[in-house]
């Protein structure tokens, strides 16, 4: 039984630091895909409207955006600059 336990920690001691790792990016590639979806909207809106959005809130204002989705997985505000999503 101990053996077992031993097999499991060590087990455990090496995969934990390499899930750490892909966690931080996962959340960069999750932001990099919202900052598609964002460019996506700003063009929609520009076609609608015929202008370009002046802040994240109008898009989400105008219902192109949801409200989770002015902020990329790993906190960052996202925001328009000169007509592309930034972070």
């Amino acid at each position: 039984m101990m053996i077992v336990m031993l097999v499991i920690a060590l087990l455990l001691l090496v995969t934990l630091p390499n899930i750490q790792q892909k966690e931080k990016i996962i959340r960069a590639k999750g932001c990099e895909a919202l900052l598609d979806i964002v460019d996506s909207q700003i063009l929609l809106y520009e076609i609608d409207h015929l202008e370009t959005p002046s802040d994240i809130s109008d898009l989400i204002a105008e219902g192109y955006l949801d409200k989770g989705q002015d902020r990329c997985p790993d906190g960052s505000e996202v925001f328009i600059d000169d007509g592309q999503a930034s972070h």
